[in-house]
């Protein structure tokens, strides 16, 4: 098989995932960390928006997104997406909900299943950036706004003195 028959058989992430190595300790070794990208992973698929470590995050971002595909791709009665399921998702009923009712929603979608955010830290002087991780099209209100500022009156009396600033700038330089 050359490299183009193998890219067919892997659904394309939407998500761009970087190559850097990432340097996670953990107690109990890589299968700890395993074990933590699973809780993750499982908790996300659950809850649909949860607040962590960004690097974290951005790990189980990739994961989250390659389950959704295959379960997109090949649907429950495919057995190797079952059990690339079952061992993603450590809780059952988090496995049907993947499958009656993410699939579902994202499977017509053009974007990538899931959005990551920068949190603000909440403690001055924290070295890690904490993240909030969602699914794309959950029940919660929109973390970013979407409306638009312009019309505030700070932003119109602003939008004003530039203009006049600017008028003044040309009408000096038509006198030089």
């Amino acid at each position: 098989m050359n490299q183009a028959e193998i890219r067919k058989l892997i659904p394309a992430l939407r998500v761009s995932i970087a190559a850097k190595t990432r340097r996670f300790s953990n107690p109990k070794g890589p299968e700890g960390r395993l074990i933590k990208m699973r809780s993750t992973v499982t908790k996300l698929i659950k809850e649909e928006r949860i607040e962590l470590r960004y690097h974290r995050a951005d790990e189980a971002r990739g994961y989250a997104e390659r389950l959704i595909a295959e379960a997109i791709r090949y649907g429950d009665c495919h057995r190797p997406t079952m059990e690339l399921a079952n061992y993603w998702l450590t809780e059952k009923q988090v496995v049907h909900k993947l499958f009656k009712v993410l699939v579902p929603r994202f499977k017509d979608t053009e974007v990538s299943y899931t959005r990551l955010h920068k949190a603000p830290n909440i403690h001055p002087g924290e070295m890690y950036e904490n993240a909030v991780l969602e699914l794309r099209g959950n029940p919660f209100p929109p973390l970013e706004s979407r409306t638009t500022t312009r019309n505030w009156i700070h932003n119109i009396l602003l939008e004003e003195a530039f203009r006049e600033h600017v008028e003044l700038e040309s009408k000096n330089e038509q006198k030089q």
